[in-house]
This record gives C-alpha cells, sequence and structure tokens, in this order.
C-alpha cells in the first residue's frame, strides 16, 4: 500500500470513529509541488475519489468510488458474483477492462456487450441478447466462475484463460506470455485488488500430560476414531 493511501485509510479511521457518519466521500490529488491532498470537496478532473463505506457498526473501509455507468449496473454485478461465488471486485475488473461498463460495446472480434461474450460462450450459456446487461452480466460470471474452478481458483489464470482463451493457457502450462493478455491481469488486478488470503480452519485439542489438560491449537483436523473389531477365534 502506498503512503498516499496509509493517509486516505487514516482518514477513513477518522470517519469512522466520528458519531452519526455513514458514508462520506474524500477526494485526493497531489498539487504542483507533488504534496497530496485530501478534501471532501472535489478537484476537476485530476482527483481519485474514494467512499468510506461502512461495513459493521464498529468498522469501515476505503475503496474507489464507481462511476455513475458502474453504479448503474451495481446490483446486477453484485447479484451474480454472490450466486457463483466469485469476487464482486473481481467482476468489475473484468466488466472496466473489457467494456469500460458500455453494455452496447462490441470488438472487432465479434465480442459482445460488457463482459464482451464471444458468440459461442454466449450461446453456451443461453444468452439471446448480448447487449442486454442482466442476460450479459449472467453469462460472463457463469462463465468466469467455471475458468475459477477450472484453474484452482488461481484468478490470474481463469483471467488469462477469459482473455486469450483456455486453449492458450493449456499450451503454455501458466499465463500466456502475450503482453495484451498480462497487461489485461495487471489492470484488473489493479482494479479488483489482491484476492484475499483463504481462512485457516484452527482446531482445538485437549490432551492429558502428567495428569494436566493441556490446550493445544493446530491446524491440523483430529483424526477419526477408527473403529476395532474384536476377532473371533
Amino acid at each position: 500500500m502506498s503512503s498516499s493511501h496509509f493517509g486516505i485509510v487514516g482518514i477513513a479511521l477518522m470517519c469512522a470513529l466520528t458519531p452519526g457518519l455513514a458514508q462520506a466521500q474524500i477526494y485526493s490529488w497531489r498539487d504542483s509541488s507533488g504534496t497530496l491532498v485530501l478534501s471532501n470537496t472535489p478537484k476537476g478532473g485530476t482527483s481519485t475519489t474514494f467512499v468510506v463505506a461502512g461495513v459493521r457498526s464498529d468498522i469501515r473501509y476505503t475503496r474507489k468510488a464507481l462511476s455513475e455507468r458502474a453504479a448503474e449496473f451495481e446490483p446486477l454485478v453484485i447479484e451474480h458474483a454472490r450466486a457463483n461465488g466469485v469476487r464482486p471486485d473481481l467482476v468489475r475488473g473484468v466488466i472496466q477492462a473489457e467494456s469500460a461498463f458500455n453494455p452496447l460495446a462490441l470488438s472487432n472480434k465479434g465480442a459482445m456487450g460488457l463482459m464482451q461474450l464471444m458468440p459461442a460462450t454466449a450461446s453456451d450459456y443461453n444468452v439471446l441478447n448480448a447487449y442486454d446487461p442482466a442476460q450479459n452480466i449472467r453469462a460472463g460470471v457463469a462463465y468466469l466462475k467455471s475458468l475459477l474452478t477450472r484453474y484452482g481458483q488461481n484468478e490470474e489464470l481463469a483471467l488469462a484463460a477469459y482473455n486469450a482463451g483456455p486453449g492458450a493457457v493449456t499450451k503454455y502450462g501458466a499465463v500466456p506470455p502475450y503482453r495484451e493478455t498480462r497487461n489485461y491481469i495487471a489492470r484488473i488486478q489493479g482494479t479488483a485488488g489482491p484476492r484475499p488470503p483463504a481462512r485457516t480452519a484452527v482446531y482445538r485439542q485437549v490432551e492429558v500430560v502428567g495428569g494436566h489438560e493441556v490446550t493445544r491449537l493446530t491446524n491440523l483436523p483430529p483424526a477419526k476414531p477408527v473403529a476395532v473389531r474384536a476377532g473371533i477365534n
């Protein structure tokens, strides 16, 4: 995290401690001397906007504010991301990279709509109108989920396959060495942020040592008891 973002997080913590403040926008930019400026008042087109949004009543965090165009499709993003168990930030990042949230986008290769569905993919997911945001996001997120499942939740490989096709990933056994694909992944990671670390289960075990109970914490699940059948002579 850069020093500028530490400053923004600090402002967010101040906002979180302010009674009655549910949400606030913070604008940041650098002045002519390179000094970071934070304000609740925008400064034209050179500022970056952050939203201080409530997560729980006692915790707040910062994220980049959605553009008006992106906000229009946010309910669909959340709905289908949750339905497929995909990070909403990842879906937003893909849409931004693919179409910049333009539902009428059409590539010179024939990819269509918000998530740039190829005709074959649209057909596989029963999309009748690829320019309809609801159908496009439904199919695009489902396809992205299938790639995440295929590559063991490895987001880089899934994004590489989304961009260059699964065949290219299979050919190289890794992210293909295509500049376009590598830049594509970097742009999405810059927008979506890193994948949160997986939760690790912790097990509590109690052992009797020297006549005293000793509690141990471990990431290994307790062994299942083995049933022993008595032999018959």
